[in-house]
């Protein structure tokens, strides 16, 4: 008797709680702001940089500024035998074609970016890896015993002796 009783309990609590709750039935609103009104609190970044123009007192800029090309230009370079293409400071290399060895006159070689190592005189400079030379005096030639050219893509200043 008393597990019957505890059933019609449980019944008539929740029964009478959907009864009460479907009465009770409160509608809710979210913030009344229509999308791109003054009051919406979403922006886009077009909207920011005009009010930051306007707080400033310049105008937009009508186009935006073309980067130029003298040293950012990447030159396809053929390499003969026995010449050592001499890179400036800064310069980039990569390898396209041939078998390079690092050439350096000083003790520390050059940075492979690609592998993350340090390449030394003597080396071979690997095919299509970055190269970064951080310092004039630095370069690639052809290695030793070969015949063919090498083709070389520069990013920078550079010199052949």
């Amino acid at each position: 008797m008393k597990s019957s009783y505890k059933m019609g309990l449980g019944v008539l609590i929740v029964g009478s709680s959907i009864l009460v709750g479907s009465f009770l039935n409160f509608q809710v609103t979210g913030a009344g702001t229509t999308p791109g009104t003054t009051d919406d609190p979403v922006v886009t970044k077009s909207y920011v940089d005009q009010q930051i123009q306007q707080a400033l007192g310049t105008t937009n800029p009508t186009n935006p500024t073309q980067p130029s090309q003298g040293a950012e230009e990447v030159k396809n370079v053929a390499l003969k035998p026995g010449k050592i293409l001499i890179a400036d400071a800064g310069t980039e290399f990569i390898v396209r074609s041939g078998n390079a060895v690092i050439y350096t006159e000083v003790a520390s070689g050059v940075a492979d970016l690609t592998d993350g190592k340090d390449l030394l005189n003597g080396e071979t400079a690997p095919k299509n890896h970055l190269l970064s030379f951080p310092r004039e005096g630095r370069g690639i030639q052809v290695k030793e015993g070969q015949t063919s050219n090498l083709i070389v893509m520069v990013r920078g200043g550079y010199t052949i002796k």
